[in-house]
């Protein structure tokens, strides 16, 4: 049996005791359209409406979270991705604890690599290491970390420069390069060090070493390494569930299956988003979360040529996740393990058990088998069963799983748009687009990942939220682009949001490290 779904993408304080605006006439109150109910529309919507705005919500799809959504399939649940709830924030943490107070579980962190039929712990144990390298391969990866501390690559621009760097040549060729390439599907030396500077940060050889002799703690230093973290009882769609309906209570309106056609705009402000049917929809402010691409494409009236041009060059990476039952006994502990090898095309693979045993059924668990994948390639285009049939055939032939793989279960969910590519040219069109924004449609605020084009976690994404809510509501002027870009978050915690100076200044630097969306990297 399969069954398939495709996901569409489109100073700390209270954010509960808000005021709302006591004095502002109902039919004067601000409105806020918020294209986009995932983590940083929702947010965005239940702030907004904690503060009195009138606040429309327009999701194409038609359920909440985007791609932190839980997918339920004969009562089996499937996280897109996996999703670690994890931050520095205390906002972010205090409002997930404020919607889900009864349903957040703390669970253990154990993410693996598996390469050459062994498993390579993370964070790095020096016998793990020792053992599965052996005596010969470890001197060698130690001495090409050595030469490229001596003498680093010349071009650190670059992903493979930059990851050189910090590993060495031979553990990234053996780690890093593989992995990368099946992520991104272009070679990992056209890929530009934005993307791994976000999601790695401070973590080298060096420091995974020294990390290995400590005794063991809940590091949270770098986040890659934390060692546990809170998880909603029955996935991520429960806690944007539980956000949507809050939102409503305080008077949101939400609207499924309205997509978005178009934005008009006038005199350097957005005055109304017209959905696909025709509806007509005003407002004095407008939190997007669409892609980025999309929002300027819809502009209306349409930015000039080399501004639509810019839209026209920003790429994304898609995902498919393969869902097979198995045994109990035939799973893993880890939440996920990153399959490194080449010869197949599998990148990585969930135990939704281990997530939380609420998303499987008794004596059975549920592994999700993850591609990277182009809309429109051919394992996209494949028809489920024959993809549920090449799933199990890889996972027979990692050897991951000792036990065979039953036949009589597979779900398929298809998701466009799941990850926004870093090349080369994607900065200096975002660029592009922002200041063409900012110049006709200044009242736009622009949040999340596909909204920024940026590879936010989750906690990323609700604190642009927070920001953008700032400034609707209160006329800051907190640079939404500043969050998570600061080399030195991972290791210090967040000032408050309230913190962050106006006139431009930004996010605090310390804005936000987390792990609320797992990053297809090697951690």
């Amino acid at each position: 049996m399969t069954e398939s779904t495709v996901v569409t993408i489109s100073d700390e304080r209270d954010w509960d005791r808000l005021p709302a605006n006591e004095h502002q006439h109902p039919g004067t109150r601000q409105r806020t359209v918020v294209i986009g109910a995932g983590p940083a529309g929702l947010t965005a919507a239940l702030l907004l409406a904690r503060r009195g705005h009138g606040v429309e919500i327009l999701e194409a799809d038609a359920t909440v979270g985007g791609i932190s959504r839980t997918v339920v399939r004969d009562g089996w649940r499937f996280d897109i991705g996996g999703h670690r709830f994890f931050t520095k924030v205390p906002e972010v943490e205090a409002l997930w604890r404020e919607l889900l107070p009864d349903d957040l579980m703390l669970r253990p962190r154990l993410s693996r690599i598996f390469y050459e039929g062994k498993f390579y712990d993370y964070p790095l144990k020096a016998m793990n290491a020792l053992r599965n390298l052996g005596v010969i391969e470890s001197a060698k990866c130690v001495a090409s970390y050595g030469w490229a501390r001596v003498r680093p690559p010349k071009d650190l621009t670059t992903f493979d420069g930059w990851v050189s760097a910090r590993f060495g040549r031979r553990l990234y060729g053996t780690f890093f390069k593989t992995y990368t390439e099946k992520v991104w599907g272009v070679p990992a030396e056209t890929l530009p060090a934005d993307w791994a500077a976000q999601r790695i940060k401070n973590l080298s050889l060096a420091s995974a070493v020294i990390n290995a002799l400590r005794p063991r703690r809940n590091q949270k230093d770098i986040v890659s390494l934390i060692e546990e973290f809170l998880y909603p009882r029955l996935g991520p769609g429960m806690m944007w569930e539980a956000c949507r309906d809050r939102a409503v209570e305080l008077g949101a309106e939400l609207q499924h299956g309205a997509r978005v056609a178009s934005v008009e705009h006038r005199h350097g402000a957005a005055v109304a988003v017209v959905t696909v049917d025709g509806e007509r929809h005003e407002c004095d402010s407008v939190v997007s979360s669409m892609p980025l691409s999309a929002l300027v494409r819809a502009m209306d009236p349409a930015p000039p040529a080399h501004v639509l041009a810019a839209a026209d060059g920003l790429r994304y990476r898609d995902f498919l996740t393969v869902a097979l039952v198995v045994p109990e006994d035939a799973g893993f502990p880890d939440n996920w393990v990153y399959i490194h090898s080449p010869q197949v095309r599998l990148g990585r693979v969930q135990n939704f058990g281990s997530w939380s045993p609420y998303m499987v059924k008794p004596g059975k668990t549920c592994l999700g088998l993850e591609y990277f994948v182009n809309e429109h390639d051919e394992l996209w285009d494949m028809d489920d069963q024959s993809l549920v049939r090449f799933a199990r055939e890889e996972l027979r032939r990692t050897g991951l799983i000792m036990s065979d793989v039953p036949d009589d279960e597979g779900f398929v969910v298809r998701v466009p748009k799941a990850y926004p590519v870093y090349d080369g040219a994607y900065a200096r069109n975002v660029e592009v687009m922002r200041r063409w924004l900012e110049a006709h449609a200044a009242n736009v605020h622009a949040v999340g990942r596909n909204g920024m084009h940026r590879y936010n976690n989750q906690d990323h994404s609700m604190l642009t939220a927070m920001l953008a809510v700032e400034n609707i509501a209160d006329g800051t002027a907190h640079d939404l682009w500043a969050v998570n870009v600061d080399e030195e978050y991972h290791e210090q915690s967040a000032t408050s949001v309230a913190g962050a100076g106006a006139g431009g200044s930004g996010a605090p630097a310390t804005a936000a490290a987390g792990t609320g969306r797992s990053a297809p990297v090697m951690v």
